[in-house]
Protein backbone atom coordinates (compact mmCIF):
# COMPACT_ATOMS: atom_id res chain seq x y z
CA UNK A 1 0.00 0.00 0.00
CA UNK A 2 1.14 3.30 -1.21
CA UNK A 3 1.91 6.22 1.59
CA UNK A 4 -0.50 9.39 0.96
CA UNK A 5 1.63 12.10 0.90
CA UNK A 6 1.19 14.77 3.47
CA UNK A 7 -0.62 18.51 2.63
CA UNK A 8 1.70 21.41 4.32
CA UNK A 9 -1.02 22.86 6.60
CA UNK A 10 -0.54 26.23 5.34
CA UNK A 11 -3.23 27.81 7.28
CA UNK A 12 -2.47 26.37 10.39
CA UNK A 13 1.04 27.63 9.80
CA UNK A 14 -0.10 31.26 9.43
CA UNK A 15 -2.17 31.69 12.39
CA UNK A 16 1.28 30.32 14.40
CA UNK A 17 3.51 32.97 12.24
CA UNK A 18 0.75 35.38 13.19
CA UNK A 19 0.70 34.79 17.18
CA UNK A 20 4.63 34.54 16.44
CA UNK A 21 5.21 37.71 15.16
CA UNK A 22 2.81 39.46 17.73
CA UNK A 23 4.67 38.37 20.88
CA UNK A 24 8.28 39.31 19.42
CA UNK A 25 6.83 42.88 18.42
CA UNK A 26 5.28 42.93 21.57
CA UNK A 27 8.40 41.73 23.10
CA UNK A 28 10.14 45.38 21.51
CA UNK A 29 8.17 47.23 23.35
CA UNK A 30 11.11 48.46 26.34
CA UNK A 31 13.38 48.91 23.92
CA UNK A 32 11.40 51.44 21.37
CA UNK A 33 10.43 54.74 22.14
CA UNK A 34 8.51 57.72 19.96
CA UNK A 35 7.14 57.23 16.76
CA UNK A 36 8.61 53.50 17.31
CA UNK A 37 6.78 52.23 19.92
CA UNK A 38 3.67 53.95 18.01
CA UNK A 39 4.38 51.51 15.37
CA UNK A 40 5.09 48.50 17.48
CA UNK A 41 1.72 49.06 19.69
CA UNK A 42 -0.20 49.45 16.43
CA UNK A 43 1.66 46.30 14.20
CA UNK A 44 1.50 43.74 17.43
CA UNK A 45 -2.75 44.72 17.53
CA UNK A 46 -2.86 43.79 14.01
CA UNK A 47 -0.79 40.66 13.95
CA UNK A 48 -2.62 39.27 16.95
CA UNK A 49 -6.15 40.32 16.17
CA UNK A 50 -5.42 38.80 12.88
CA UNK A 51 -4.17 35.44 14.06
CA UNK A 52 -7.51 35.15 15.83
CA UNK A 53 -9.74 36.10 13.51
CA UNK A 54 -8.04 33.94 11.02
CA UNK A 55 -7.82 31.12 13.86
CA UNK A 56 -11.90 31.31 14.13
CA UNK A 57 -12.63 31.05 10.59
CA UNK A 58 -10.39 27.42 10.26
CA UNK A 59 -12.53 26.21 13.08
CA UNK A 60 -15.60 27.50 11.92
CA UNK A 61 -15.75 29.70 8.77
CA UNK A 62 -15.09 32.75 7.47
CA UNK A 63 -18.52 34.21 7.81
CA UNK A 64 -18.26 33.71 11.65
CA UNK A 65 -15.07 35.15 11.77
CA UNK A 66 -16.70 38.66 10.19
CA UNK A 67 -19.46 38.06 12.67
CA UNK A 68 -16.47 37.86 15.53
CA UNK A 69 -15.30 40.99 14.31
CA UNK A 70 -18.38 43.33 14.41
CA UNK A 71 -20.23 41.67 17.06
CA UNK A 72 -16.80 42.40 19.36
CA UNK A 73 -15.59 44.91 17.55
CA UNK A 74 -18.49 46.87 17.13
CA UNK A 75 -19.31 46.91 20.46
CA UNK A 76 -16.42 48.08 21.30
CA UNK A 77 -16.72 50.94 19.61
CA UNK A 78 -19.83 51.81 20.67
CA UNK A 79 -19.08 51.51 24.22
CA UNK A 80 -15.85 54.01 23.33
CA UNK A 81 -18.09 56.30 21.54
CA UNK A 82 -19.96 56.54 24.33
CA UNK A 83 -17.24 57.02 26.72
CA UNK A 84 -15.59 59.67 24.93
CA UNK A 85 -18.51 61.68 24.60
CA UNK A 86 -20.79 60.98 27.52
CA UNK A 87 -17.90 59.81 30.24
CA UNK A 88 -19.96 56.60 30.88
CA UNK A 89 -19.29 53.69 31.72
CA UNK A 90 -15.42 54.46 31.81
CA UNK A 91 -14.71 57.75 33.14
CA UNK A 92 -14.07 60.97 31.58
CA UNK A 93 -11.26 60.43 29.30
CA UNK A 94 -10.09 61.39 25.41
CA UNK A 95 -8.03 60.11 23.19
CA UNK A 96 -4.84 61.36 21.69
CA UNK A 97 -3.32 61.16 18.05
CA UNK A 98 -0.88 58.42 19.17
CA UNK A 99 -3.09 55.45 17.87
CA UNK A 100 -3.90 56.39 14.67
CA UNK A 101 -6.80 57.66 12.53
CA UNK A 102 -10.06 57.99 14.72
CA UNK A 103 -13.82 57.56 14.18
CA UNK A 104 -16.19 59.57 16.18
CA UNK A 105 -13.21 60.01 18.29
CA UNK A 106 -12.19 56.56 18.83
CA UNK A 107 -9.22 55.33 17.01
CA UNK A 108 -9.96 52.56 15.04
CA UNK A 109 -7.58 50.62 16.16
CA UNK A 110 -9.38 49.97 19.60
CA UNK A 111 -12.19 48.30 18.26
CA UNK A 112 -9.95 45.51 16.89
CA UNK A 113 -7.49 45.67 20.45
CA UNK A 114 -10.93 44.42 22.11
CA UNK A 115 -11.53 41.66 19.77
CA UNK A 116 -7.92 40.43 20.08
CA UNK A 117 -8.73 39.62 23.73
CA UNK A 118 -12.35 38.70 23.40
CA UNK A 119 -12.27 35.83 21.56
CA UNK A 120 -9.68 34.06 23.63
CA UNK A 121 -11.45 35.18 26.24
CA UNK A 122 -14.69 33.79 24.63
CA UNK A 123 -13.28 30.17 24.66
CA UNK A 124 -11.60 30.25 28.07
CA UNK A 125 -15.16 31.29 29.77
CA UNK A 126 -16.97 28.33 27.61
CA UNK A 127 -14.05 25.84 28.88
CA UNK A 128 -13.92 27.11 32.45
CA UNK A 129 -17.90 26.53 32.23
CA UNK A 130 -18.47 23.39 30.55
CA UNK A 131 -20.31 21.03 32.87
CA UNK A 132 -18.63 17.22 33.61
CA UNK A 133 -22.00 16.03 31.20
CA UNK A 134 -20.65 18.44 28.28
CA UNK A 135 -23.45 21.06 28.38
CA UNK A 136 -22.50 24.52 28.47
CA UNK A 137 -23.61 27.19 31.25
CA UNK A 138 -24.01 30.60 29.48
CA UNK A 139 -23.99 32.99 32.45
CA UNK A 140 -21.17 31.24 33.68
CA UNK A 141 -18.93 31.61 30.10
CA UNK A 142 -20.17 35.39 30.50
CA UNK A 143 -18.91 36.20 33.80
CA UNK A 144 -15.53 33.84 33.60
CA UNK A 145 -14.82 35.27 29.96
CA UNK A 146 -15.63 38.63 31.50
CA UNK A 147 -13.80 38.69 34.09
CA UNK A 148 -10.58 37.28 31.52
CA UNK A 149 -10.95 39.83 29.54
CA UNK A 150 -11.69 43.25 31.68
CA UNK A 151 -8.73 42.24 34.12
CA UNK A 152 -6.46 43.05 31.16
CA UNK A 153 -6.78 46.47 31.36
CA UNK A 154 -5.11 46.27 34.56
CA UNK A 155 -2.14 45.89 32.47
CA UNK A 156 -3.60 48.13 29.30
CA UNK A 157 -4.83 51.36 30.59
CA UNK A 158 -1.51 51.88 32.91
CA UNK A 159 0.82 51.36 29.79
CA UNK A 160 -1.51 53.67 27.17
CA UNK A 161 -1.68 56.16 29.74
CA UNK A 162 2.19 55.81 30.07
CA UNK A 163 2.70 56.31 26.54
CA UNK A 164 0.09 59.11 26.12
CA UNK A 165 -2.52 57.14 24.32
CA UNK A 166 -4.97 58.25 26.14
CA UNK A 167 -5.82 60.20 29.66
CA UNK A 168 -8.78 61.03 32.23
CA UNK A 169 -9.93 64.06 32.90
CA UNK A 170 -9.96 62.89 37.46
CA UNK A 171 -8.31 60.04 37.44
CA UNK A 172 -9.20 59.45 41.30
CA UNK A 173 -10.14 57.27 43.25
CA UNK A 174 -7.82 54.80 41.96
CA UNK A 175 -5.99 51.53 42.17
CA UNK A 176 -3.10 51.81 44.97
CA UNK A 177 0.31 52.28 43.06
CA UNK A 178 -1.84 53.11 39.77
CA UNK A 179 -1.84 56.51 39.39
CA UNK A 180 -4.11 58.01 36.45
CA UNK A 181 -6.98 55.81 35.77
CA UNK A 182 -10.06 55.93 37.94
CA UNK A 183 -11.47 52.79 39.60
CA UNK A 184 -15.02 53.65 37.31
CA UNK A 185 -12.61 52.78 34.48
CA UNK A 186 -12.68 48.90 35.88
CA UNK A 187 -16.18 48.79 36.70
CA UNK A 188 -16.65 50.24 33.03
CA UNK A 189 -14.37 47.79 31.38
CA UNK A 190 -16.35 44.81 33.39
CA UNK A 191 -19.79 45.88 32.48
CA UNK A 192 -18.45 46.26 28.48
CA UNK A 193 -16.19 42.94 28.27
CA UNK A 194 -19.92 41.17 30.32
CA UNK A 195 -21.81 42.15 27.43
CA UNK A 196 -19.27 41.62 24.50
CA UNK A 197 -18.62 38.14 25.96
CA UNK A 198 -22.44 36.87 26.37
CA UNK A 199 -23.13 38.49 22.45
CA UNK A 200 -20.31 36.48 21.19
CA UNK A 201 -20.89 33.26 22.73
CA UNK A 202 -24.89 33.91 20.94
CA UNK A 203 -23.69 34.34 17.80
CA UNK A 204 -20.70 31.96 18.16
CA UNK A 205 -21.67 28.31 17.59
CA UNK A 206 -20.87 26.30 21.17
CA UNK A 207 -18.66 23.76 19.49
CA UNK A 208 -16.33 24.27 16.38
CA UNK A 209 -16.66 22.33 12.60
CA UNK A 210 -13.21 22.02 12.21
CA UNK A 211 -10.05 21.33 14.11
CA UNK A 212 -11.53 20.84 17.88
CA UNK A 213 -9.08 20.38 19.53
CA UNK A 214 -6.94 23.06 18.12
CA UNK A 215 -7.16 25.82 20.78
CA UNK A 216 -3.63 26.47 21.43
CA UNK A 217 -3.18 29.75 19.44
CA UNK A 218 -6.04 31.30 21.42
CA UNK A 219 -4.92 30.13 24.80
CA UNK A 220 -1.54 31.07 23.30
CA UNK A 221 -2.43 35.05 22.94
CA UNK A 222 -3.92 34.84 26.57
CA UNK A 223 -1.07 33.18 27.96
CA UNK A 224 1.38 35.92 26.27
CA UNK A 225 -0.58 38.87 27.71
CA UNK A 226 -1.04 37.64 31.10
CA UNK A 227 2.58 36.92 32.01
CA UNK A 228 4.56 39.02 29.41
CA UNK A 229 2.61 41.79 30.59
CA UNK A 230 3.12 41.06 34.24
CA UNK A 231 6.97 40.26 33.73
CA UNK A 232 6.98 43.35 31.58
CA UNK A 233 5.55 45.97 34.42
CA UNK A 234 7.66 44.42 37.00
CA UNK A 235 11.09 44.51 35.42
CA UNK A 236 10.94 46.49 32.73
CA UNK A 237 8.16 49.58 33.23
CA UNK A 238 9.01 50.28 36.95
CA UNK A 239 5.19 49.28 37.74
CA UNK A 240 5.64 46.98 40.23
CA UNK A 241 1.84 47.34 41.44
CA UNK A 242 0.30 46.59 37.88
CA UNK A 243 2.24 43.55 37.90
CA UNK A 244 0.82 42.49 41.15
CA UNK A 245 -2.57 43.17 39.91
CA UNK A 246 -3.02 42.25 36.84
CA UNK A 247 -0.52 39.16 37.17
CA UNK A 248 -2.96 38.01 40.01
CA UNK A 249 -6.42 39.46 38.86
CA UNK A 250 -5.90 38.01 35.35
CA UNK A 251 -4.33 34.37 36.60
CA UNK A 252 -7.59 33.77 38.50
CA UNK A 253 -9.22 32.99 35.44
CA UNK A 254 -5.86 32.03 33.04
CA UNK A 255 -4.25 29.87 34.72
CA UNK A 256 -7.06 27.35 35.32
CA UNK A 257 -8.26 27.67 31.78
CA UNK A 258 -4.53 26.64 30.77
CA UNK A 259 -4.88 23.48 33.24
CA UNK A 260 -8.33 22.58 31.97
CA UNK A 261 -6.84 23.08 28.24
CA UNK A 262 -3.88 20.54 29.17
CA UNK A 263 -6.20 18.18 31.04
CA UNK A 264 -8.36 17.91 27.89
CA UNK A 265 -5.21 17.06 25.51
CA UNK A 266 -4.57 14.39 27.99
CA UNK A 267 -7.72 12.49 27.46
CA UNK A 268 -8.65 10.49 24.36
CA UNK A 269 -9.07 12.86 21.02
CA UNK A 270 -12.30 10.10 20.09
CA UNK A 271 -14.36 11.40 23.24
CA UNK A 272 -15.49 14.35 21.15
CA UNK A 273 -17.96 13.53 18.44
CA UNK A 274 -16.42 15.53 16.11
CA UNK A 275 -13.55 13.25 16.34
CA UNK A 276 -15.61 10.29 15.98
CA UNK A 277 -17.11 11.18 13.06
CA UNK A 278 -13.53 12.41 11.46
CA UNK A 279 -12.12 8.61 12.10
CA UNK A 280 -14.82 7.25 10.88
CA UNK A 281 -14.34 9.26 7.38
CA UNK A 282 -10.95 8.04 7.60
CA UNK A 283 -11.26 4.69 8.23
CA UNK A 284 -13.87 4.12 5.16
CA UNK A 285 -11.50 6.27 2.93
CA UNK A 286 -8.37 4.28 4.03
CA UNK A 287 -10.82 0.98 3.14
CA UNK A 288 -11.83 2.16 -0.14
CA UNK A 289 -7.90 3.07 -0.93
CA UNK A 290 -6.80 -0.64 -0.01
CA UNK A 291 -10.05 -1.48 -2.07
CA UNK A 292 -9.12 -0.15 -4.71
CA UNK A 293 -5.53 -1.22 -4.66
CA UNK A 294 -6.34 -4.74 -4.68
Amino acid sequence: MTRQPTTPDVPGRLVTGLVAAGVLTQISYPLTSGIALRVVTIVSVLLLTSAGVLHAALRWSAKHAAVLVLVAGGIGLLAETVGVHTGYPFGEYLYTDRLGPKLAGVPVLVPLAWSMIAYPALLLGRRLATRTDGSLSRVRTAMLGAVALASWDLFLDPQMIAQGAWRFADPSPGLPGVPGIPLTNFAGWLLVALVMVAALDRVLPNRPIHRTHWEWPAAAILTWTWLGSAVGNLVFFGRPWVAVYGGLVMGLTVLPYLLRLARASETPRLSDPGDKLEAMDDRRQTSARIGGQR
